[in-house]
Order: C-alpha cells, then sequence, then structure tokens
C-alpha cells in the first residue's frame, strides 16, 4: 500500500507539473529553468514535441547521472524522468485549448503554483526530481564548491539562453513564476497539520502541570531555566495542543498563575505519540 499511495502522490505530482507547462507556461513563452526550460530552448529553434525533448533531455541527464553519480541516485530519479514527458505527451494530445488563462500574467501565477506544487510533493515523498540539479551535483562531485552556487549558475545559464528568443514581459513574467514557484513549493514541504506550541514560565509550574495533565488531556515536557533578572533556577512547560483547545489551555495558566510568563507558537506539523500515532499506549496481554 506504502509502494502504491507513493506511486500515486507521483503521478499526480507529475501531472501538474505538465499541466502547468503545457496549458499555462509554453502557451505563453514564460521562461522556465530546469531541463523543462532545456526542453524549450529546443523546440524553439526545432520543430519536435515539447514531450519528446523533454524526454531526450532527461534521458541524457539519467545517463549523465548513472555514469557519474552512480545506480542509486539515477534510480530515485528514473521514475520522474519517465512518468513526467509521458504525461507532457498526454496533455499535448489532449483535446483541451492551448491555454484556460488567456491573460499572461494570470498563466504565470497558475503555472508558478501548480509546478511549485508538484516539485514539493515530489520532494515531500523523497522523491527526486533529477534534471538539471544532476548537472549541479556532478559539478560538486569534481569541483567540491557550494552546491545551491552551483544549481542557480546552471538554472541561470539555461534562463539566460531563453532570453534571445524571449520579449521583456515574458522575461518578468517567468521571474515572477519563479518566486511563486519557490513560494509554493517550500510550503508544500512542510505542509501538515498545523498545532499550536505553547512555552510556558511560571513560578506555580507543577500545579499547571497537573492541570494540563488532567483537566487539558495535553502532553507536557519539562525543562529546566535559569532566570535572567534574579539567576534563581526554575522549570518551564512545552506543550503541543490543538488550536481548538487554545482559548481553554489560557484560562487554565492565567487562572492558575496570572503573572506566568508564556508565548504561543505554531507549528507546521506534529508526529509522534498523541498526533501521528495513538495517545495512550496499547495495553500488554
Amino acid at each position: 500500500m506504502q509502494v502504491l499511495k507513493k506511486l500515486g502522490i507521483m503521478i499526480f505530482s507529475n501531472f501538474l507539473v505538465a499541466l502547468a507547462v503545457t496549458r499555462f507556461i509554453a502557451p505563453h513563452g514564460i521562461i522556465m529553468g530546469g531541463s523543462t526550460g532545456i526542453a524549450l530552448i529546443v523546440t524553439h529553434y526545432l520543430e519536435y514535441p515539447l514531450s519528446v525533448t523533454v524526454l531526450a533531455v532527461n534521458t541524457v541527464l539519467f545517463l549523465s547521472g548513472l555514469l557519474f553519480l552512480g545506480k542509486a541516485f539515477a534510480l530515485s530519479t528514473l521514475a520522474n524522468s519517465l512518468i513526467y514527458p509521458m504525461l507532457l505527451a498526454v496533455l499535448e494530445r489532449t483535446p483541451l485549448p492551448a491555454s484556460p488563462a488567456t491573460d499572461a500574467m494570470l498563466a504565470a501565477v497558475f503555472g508558478g503554483v501548480l509546478l511549485g506544487g508538484g516539485v514539493g510533493l515530489i520532494l515531500r515523498t523523497g522523491g527526486s526530481t533529477g534534471g538539471t540539479d544532476i548537472l549541479a551535483l556532478v559539478a560538486d562531485k569534481y569541483l567540491h564548491t557550494n552546491l545551491s552556487v552551483l544549481m542557480y549558475i546552471v538554472d541561470g545559464l539555461v534562463l539566460g539562453c531563453q532570453l534571445l528568443f524571449s520579449n521583456t514581459e515574458q522575461v518578468l513574467l517567468g521571474i515572477f513564476s519563479l518566486a511563486l514557484f519557490t513560494m509554493t513549493m517550500n510550503k508544500i514541504m512542510v505542509m501538515g497539520k498545523t498545532q499550536i506550541q505553547l512555552m510556558i514560565i511560571s513560578d506555580k509550574i507543577e500545579m499547571i502541570r497537573e492541570k494540563l495533565l488532567s483537566e487539558d488531556d495535553a502532553g507536557v515536557t519539562l525543562f529546566t531555566i535559569e532566570k535572567g533578572y534574579s539567576g534563581k533556577p526554575g522549570k518551564g512547560i512545552i506543550t503541543v495542543i490543538p488550536r481548538r483547545k487554545l482559548y481553554y489551555t489560557g484560562e487554565i495558566i492565567s487562572l492558575t498563575d496570572p503573572e506566568a510568563f508564556w508565548t504561543i507558537s505554531e507549528v507546521n506539523e506534529v508526529r509522534g505519540r498523541g498526533f501521528s500515532l495513538d495517545k495512550k499506549y496499547p495495553k500488554e496481554n
């Protein structure tokens, strides 16, 4: 089931990327990086289908990864390197309008968000998009330079080549779409069921601890502190609660110790006992 689930997410995420390229990015000539950016350069000068060109580029990059980075890395990128161009080919042959967005700005918005969502899902499930990242990884292996800088250089060269046949508006829309892509991708990668984390410091910490455990049914973690003004030792509590319990938990803290110092933070995802696992341990037979 886990394998089928991962495969389903992989297909869906690549579909989002293919949809963004075929229905929003390519029809409006918006520049983009990666292996698709290389394919857009090729298809501008040579009348080849975009899906075939992407497959050819991915194949060359995959073989480079296999040769220089080893089988383990190559296999991690194989599925996405094949699924993506296959979905591109399907969407190219689907009898739908070239782009549902007649306005280029609207196309850049939807293109960037769909690209970010697709790539974010791939990375979130432990997959690899491969593409031009392989070139940067190969260069890093032999040059031992900063990997992120190499990735920016490679994508910069791909984007720079598209400047030769793109107008100013297409370039600006490409930069805007890239910014949306990055923000969406980062958001998807840490997306989860957000919870509230409280850090509580009080002279009545034991009373607060007991009430949180008994009345609020919340898990707590105690930690020792040294008070900055007096230099005296003390204790604090960290607890993670659902959003709906924030008011009730706040009342418990305030009524127990009106002078308690506490902070409220939002955490993107919480895993472990009481959240992604059952709260109570199973009874032993």
